[in-house]
């Protein structure tokens, strides 16, 4: 009986490369603006630009695993989870050094902006760029290194 109803559970199909992107971007978009919100909220805050990224990143990241994991690539939960576990901080290790090394490269370099809202766009330019290399590099290595069936 457990036989036929693993093979009825949807759940237990396996996902197509661009449903689990979709799936992927959906996810990343929600967590995205838990990630800029508390980014905002901190540098609102005055705290420096690092600590506001670095914190965001560990919000947003935490949302991401949690609902890719259960969502996008629910079909590899079998295994080693301790395994999967360590993979995922190496993953996320790597990714937070692209992210927040690509911002904070970009908000040392780029000019200040003298006009009304300059600050948040630069930032926000900052957060944009660090954000799309983190996802893009954040994707490929969970679907083949952490969740890879």
């Amino acid at each position: 009986m457990a036989v036929a109803e693993s093979a009825a559970d949807p759940e237990a199909k396996k996902l197509g490369l661009l449903h689990q992107l979709v799936r992927f971007g959906l996810i990343g978009g929600v967590c995205a603006v838990l990630d800029y919100g508390s980014y905002m909220l901190l540098l609102g805050l005055s705290w420096p630009n690092w600590a506001a990224r670095s914190l965001a990143f560990v919000v947003g990241t935490s949302c991401s695993y949690i609902a890719n994991r259960r969502l996008t690539f629910h079909g590899a939960r079998t295994g080693n989870t301790k395994a999967k576990a360590g993979a995922f901080v190496v993953v996320y290790i790597a990714t937070f050094f692209v992210n927040i090394g690509t911002n904070q490269l970009l908000f040392l370099t780029l000019p200040e902006l003298a006009f009304d809202y300059g600050a948040q766009l630069r930032w926000t330019i900052c957060w944009v760029a660090g954000q799309g290399l983190g996802t893009g590099l954040n994707f490929v290595l969970l679907k083949w290194v952490v969740f890879r069936e």
